[in-house]
């Protein structure tokens, strides 16, 4: 209900007004039956472009955070994707991510449509990346299609971190459908799930025009915290040192002023010991004058002159 809600009335039109989504390859969608809607990965808003344009109902696995927040935020956002049948995912690997999977199982046999991204997560750099074989085990084991799609400028409408999406065209283009039937049975060969994941993630690339990259984005992304981690952590050695550098300056100057002062109490001491020596000096020449004046005056007064 509120997916449709959404869809049809509330988000919908805004985004078809506002972004202006143009679509090739649309005959290539099924009318009914299941089927992996297999897409690149640029943007938060894949999620919301790509079923603008499908008139069928598509889940979609979101990040396990969107259903694990705390407040009010935490609520509505887990309110919201709950309410768009969107299922958890916890992208950690292995029991816990087959989990998301097997729901998505449950999504293909009630014969409805089932969005992934073999990438595992958004690109980080607009690049393709090697894909995960997950998808290769959910289309042998439902016996669906796949239909490779590519988000085209998603980026540039919503770059990654960026709230306020920008006033930017979008396109989706869709590919035919891949048929792996050859395969049944063989779900858990692993050189098969890799064959599988490689002939989709090389429709991706012919669809998107993007660069192909055959390393996981997940280690990409890795490599490029870590980078910064270590960047960041050089950058509090430097400011470390700046510090100790400026407090080692600023004692230099302390004792360099503590010196200058001791020196001018010095000068200033010794001028005035000089000063108070002159003045003893000239006091004592003063003295001795007047007594010798007096000394001459009591002289004339008695009549003995010179």
């Amino acid at each position: 209900m509120i997916y449709w809600l959404l869809r049809s009335i509330l988000v919908g039109p805004l985004c078809r007004l506002v972004f202006r989504p143009w679509v090739e390859g649309a005959e290539h969608i099924p009318e009914r039956g299941g089927a992996i809607f297999a897409s690149n990965h640029l943007s938060f808003s894949d999620s919301i472009f790509l079923p603008l344009v499908v008139s069928r109902r598509i889940t979609f696995p979101a990040k396990m955070e969107y259903f694990t927040g705390k407040g009010v935020r935490g609520w509505l956002t887990k309110t919201f994707f709950k309410g768009v049948g969107q299922i958890p995912m916890d992208r950690s690997g292995g029991e816990a991510s087959m989990s998301a999977l097997r729901s998505g199982m449950r999504v293909l046999q009630r014969g409805d449509l089932f969005g992934i991204y073999p990438e595992g997560t958004r690109s980080p750099d607009g690049k393709l990346y090697k894909g995960k074989t997950g998808v290769a085990r959910m289309a042998l084991e439902a016996g669906v299609p796949v239909i490779p799609v590519a988000m085209i400028d998603t980026d540039k409408a919503q770059p990654t971190g960026q709230v306020i999406p920008n006033v930017q065209r979008i396109g989706v283009r869709i590919g035919r459908p891949l048929d792996f039937s050859r395969y049944e049975g063989m779900e858990h060969d692993r050189y098969v799930l890799r064959s599988i994941t490689d002939e989709i993630m090389y429709e991706l690339m012919q669809l998107s025009g993007q660069e192909y990259v055959d390393e996981y984005a997940s280690t990409v992304k890795d490599r490029l915290a870590a980078r910064a981690r270590s960047a960041v952590d050089q950058a509090r050695v430097q400011v470390e040192q700046a510090r100790v550098q400026v407090e080692q300056a600023r004692e230099q100057v302390r004792d360099q002023v503590e010196q200058a002062r001791g020196q001018v109490r010095d000068q200033v001491r010794d001028q005035v010991e000089q000063a108070r020596e002159r003045f003893s000096r000239d006091g004592d020449r003063t003295g001795a004058d007047a007594e010798r004046v007096v000394d001459d005056e009591a002289k004339r007064d008695s009549g003995a002159g010179p």
